[in-house]
C-alpha cells in the first residue's frame, strides 16, 4: 500500500498558488487514474481518495491543515493504514529548484521546507519519497520567498505548470510501476 500526499494550503484563497502544486498534482493523478472523488475526513483532517493503481492499493491525500502542519495528517494516515515510511510519496513545491524541473529524493532533510519539516517531525523519520516541483523563477530567488509561494501563478505560467504536473504524474506512475531507482534515473537529469 502507498500513501501519495500533495502538500498545500486549504481554501480557495490558496488555489493555483505556487505552494499548492503538490495538491494540484495529486488532484490530477486522481483524475487521470479514475480514482473516486476526494472526500473530506475529519479524522485525518485531509481530503482522501482510495483506489488501485497497477494492482497496488493507493491512498491519495490532500491535508487540509496549513502547510506547516501537514505532518499531522500524514502521520495519522500512516498509522491508521499501517503504511511503511518508504511507501509514502510526498509531492511539494521547492523554491530552490528551477521552475519546470522536478527532483525525486528519498531519506533527505527538509532543506527549509516547512511542510516537509512537519512530516519528518510527525512520522519521526525522513525515509520517505519526495517529489520536489521547482518553482524558482528565472530571475532568481525572490527577496521574500514566503510571500512569493503564496502568489497565484500568472496566466502565462499555466501552460508550463500543466507540463510540470504532467511530468510529476508520470514520475509517480514510474515509481509505482518500475520502482524508485528507475524513476530517479529517468527524472533527476
Amino acid at each position: 500500500m502507498f500513501l501519495i500526499a500533495g502538500l498545500g494550503n486549504p481554501g480557495e484563497k490558496y488555489e493555483n498558488t505556487w505552494h499548492n502544486l503538490g495538491s494540484l498534482a495529486v488532484e490530477r493523478f486522481k483524475k487521470e487514474n479514475s480514482f473516486p472523488d476526494f472526500i473530506f475526513s475529519r479524522k485525518f483532517n485531509a481530503e482522501i481518495s482510495d483506489g488501485v493503481f497497477e494492482k497496488e492499493e493507493i491512498t491519495l491525500a490532500k491535508p487540509q491543515t496549513f502547510m506547516n502542519n501537514s505532518g499531522r495528517a500524514i502521520n495519522l494516515l500512516k498509522k491508521t493504514y499501517k503504511i511503511k515510511p518508504e511507501n509514502i510519496i510526498i509531492i511539494h513545491d521547492d523554491i530552490d529548484l528551477p521552475f519546470g524541473k522536478i527532483r525525486i529524493a528519498r531519506n533527505r532533510g527538509a532543506a527549509g521546507h516547512k511542510g516537509v519539516e512537519s512530516v519528518i517531525k510527525e512520522i519521526k523519520t525522513k525515509d520517505f519519497i519526495r517529489i520536489r516541483i521547482g518553482i524558482l523563477p528565472k530571475t532568481g530567488k525572490p527577496k521574500d520567498p514566503e510571500n512569493f509561494v503564496l502568489k497565484r501563478f500568472k496566466k502565462q505560467d499555466e501552460k508550463i505548470v500543466n507540463e510540470i504536473i504532467k511530468k510529476t504524474i508520470k514520475a509517480v506512475e514510474t515509481i509505482l510501476k518500475e520502482g524508485l531507482e528507475k524513476a530517479m534515473s529517468e527524472y533527476n537529469s
